[in-house]
Formats: structure tokens, C-alpha cells, sequence
């Protein structure tokens, strides 16, 4: 059974425009490294063609990834998250031990990116805080031990 694939509009808008460019623009430029390094001769013996066509199969793979990934996708809309409930699109700020503030954007596991502040629904904290509200108190488990988290904000910026 395939998994499924949650993405923002946002989210789906990225892939797509990442389809686009490895389709057009990274086909072609692996193509070119390709026709290089030909021109270099004998290929049996030709790392720069081995690079090249190492990269290509890199491109068709992540092509035929995005495509999947494009066709099964479910789309949240902004319009669909209800107020105050925290969903897939929601920004949400946390609160943990120590007073420590956390805010980061919940979204499906393809467009999810930590160093972005945009954090996976299927996460230990994306799972814990999904469907709570402001004010809720949830649990994360995490290899260390359970950590107690408060939800102080919801948005759906």
C-alpha cells in the first residue's frame, strides 16, 4: 500500500517547480556533461563520462520520485484548516521545559525541513501536537525520554 503523501499548496508548488527544472534545465545540463565527455575519447576509461551518467540516473530517479509524489499528492488548502485546531499548513508555536519557545510550520514528511522550521506531521512533536488546540499540554517521545510541551500559538499563515 503506497503512503500517503500530504503536501501545503505551497509545498506541492515547490515540487513542482523542482520537476520543472531537473526535467528541462538538469537533463539538459547532464546531457551536455555527457556529450563532453565523450568527446574526451575512449569512455571505457572516462571517469568524467561515469560521473555524468551517474548523475543522470540521480535526476531520473528524484524525476520519477517527484512524479509519484505529484500524482498520489493530497493537497491542504489554507481554507480547509479549521481555526484554532492545529492541522497540516498550521503554524504553531510550543512551549517546553524551561520556557524554551519552538514555532514551526506542520507539514507532510515530503516537504518537511527542519533547518526551515518546517517540521513533519509524522515527527514525534508533528504527531504529538496534531489536532490539539491552544492551551493543550502534549507528550513527545523522543530516544531520551518524554518531554511535556504546552501549545501557545496556532496560525495559518
Amino acid at each position: 500500500m503506497a503512503k500517503e503523501i500530504v503536501l501545503t499548496a505551497e509545498g506541492y508548488e515547490e515540487l513542482k517547480k523542482r520537476y520543472e527544472h531537473l526535467t528541462t534545465e538538469g537533463r539538459r545540463e547532464v546531457a551536455e556533461r555527457i556529450k563532453e565527455a565523450r568527446d574526451f575519447g575512449d569512455i571505457s576509461e572516462n571517469s568524467e563520462y561515469d560521473d555524468a551518467k551517474n548523475e543522470q540516473a540521480k535526476i531520473e530517479d528524484e524525476i520519477a520520485e517527484l512524479e509519484e509524489q505529484l500524482r498520489e499528492a493530497t493537497i491542504v488548502e489554507k481554507a480547509d484548516l479549521k481555526v484554532g485546531v492545529v492541522a497540516i499548513g498550521s503554524t504553531v508555536s510550543i512551549k517546553g521545559a524551561r520556557n524554551k519557545e519552538m514555532k514551526f510550520k506542520l507539514v507532510g514528511s515530503a516537504e518537511a525541513d527542519p533547518d526551515l522550521n518546517r517540521l513533519s506531521n509524522e515527527s514525534p512533536i508533528g504527531r504529538a501536537v496534531l489536532g490539539g488546540k491552544k492551551g493543550d499540554k502534549v507528550d513527545v517521545v523522543t530516544p531520551k525520554g518524554t518531554v511535556k510541551y504546552e501549545i501557545t500559538a496556532i496560525s495559518r499563515v
